[in-house]
């Protein structure tokens, strides 16, 4: 049968490979190269993951697994982004090194001591911690503890890379206590905020990303807050984000026209571009943790916010 529409054509192969490098070859065209059919990142509250990691059965991870969803093939909560819950029972350990650049970790309850590398720290309810990829790590709980943690695993997935290592890492092991974070915040919410800012947010970066203000270089990290009876007005950026509901009841966001009730510690995925807005309807502050992969679109230079 004869094809006459380019779009309809199948890949071409090397005519007449001289080596095995030239048979390697694969060629398409203006047609049937840019019209790939991939399942949209669906917009979706979270809610299973947090209920299993705060049961307590057992010490080990709950991944926020949507690769089946996003026909992925590896672990993914968003194309970049892999969102995971942790339980490290009394007396237990948990091996934490992961294969991504960085991944950012909130405590959200029970103490536990975290050894990265050669250094260790104690770690308490409302720390956060970032932990840089490839550095061995090591979770040991004195009382069940229980985390949220995101990192850009399937970024370095879909590249089939891993994360460097010494000298050259792109970050270091850095703690934000809880004491330190609730100073931090209350200096920010202390200020007045103006039109062209998102509200009072509490921005996390590092001495290594200190230039580009993110905490990683891909990812972006923010502690976001909403005053009573308040809300973010609709916005939209071309970063995903996974935002764990930390505090605010009753609280929701609208995604894409689509009401998504928080539960405490639920994590909310909103797709890149997506069309969004975060409501507190209660009597105290609400406040979420936001994790995007914005540092890969302001290097871009394509981040793309904007207030509808």
């Amino acid at each position: 049968m004869t094809i006459n529409d380019m779009a309809e054509m199948p890949v071409q192969l090397p005519a007449a490979p001289k080596s095995d490098a030239e048979a390697r070859g694969r060629y398409f065209n203006s047609g049937n190269a840019f019209n790939i059919k991939l399942p949209p990142v669906p917009p979706r509250i979270l809610r299973d993951a947090p209920a299993q990691a705060l049961a307590k059965n057992e010490t080990g991870w709950v991944l926020c697994d949507l690769s089946a969803e996003l026909d992925c093939p590896f672990p993914a909560t968003t194309p970049l982004m892999l969102a995971r819950y942790a339980t490290v029972l009394a007396g237990d350990s948990l091996d934490v090194t992961l294969t991504c650049t960085a991944s950012v970790w909130y405590v959200i309850e029970g103490t536990a001591t975290i050894h990265v590398g050669d250094e260790t720290a104690t770690l308490g309810k409302g720390d956060i911690f970032l932990l840089p990829g490839g550095v061995g790590s090591r979770i040991e709980s004195s009382e069940t503890a229980v985390f949220w943690a995101v990192g850009n695993d399937p970024q370095l997935a879909f590249e089939k890379a891993a994360p460097m290592t010494g000298a050259e890492a792109a970050t270091a092991f850095v703690h934000y206590p809880a004491a330190e974070i609730r100073h931090q915040l209350d200096v920010v919410y202390g200020r007045d905020a103006n039109e062209s800012t998102s509200g009072h947010a509490l921005i996390f970066s590092s001495e290594a990303t200190e230039k580009s203000r993110n905490i990683a270089p891909t990812l972006t990290l923010s502690l976001n807050t909403l005053k009573p009876q308040s809300f973010q007005p609709p916005h939209k950026h071309n970063s995903a984000a996974l935002t764990l509901a930390v505090a605010g009841d009753p609280a929701y966001s609208m995604v894409d026209e689509e009401k998504c009730d928080w539960s405490p510690w639920a994590t909310l995925l909103t797709p890149a571009a997506a069309k969004h807005s975060h409501h507190n309807d209660g009597d105290t502050r609400a406040e979420f943790l936001i994790v995007q992969d914005g540092g890969l679109y302001y290097h871009a230079r394509t981040m793309g916010f904007e207030f509808y």
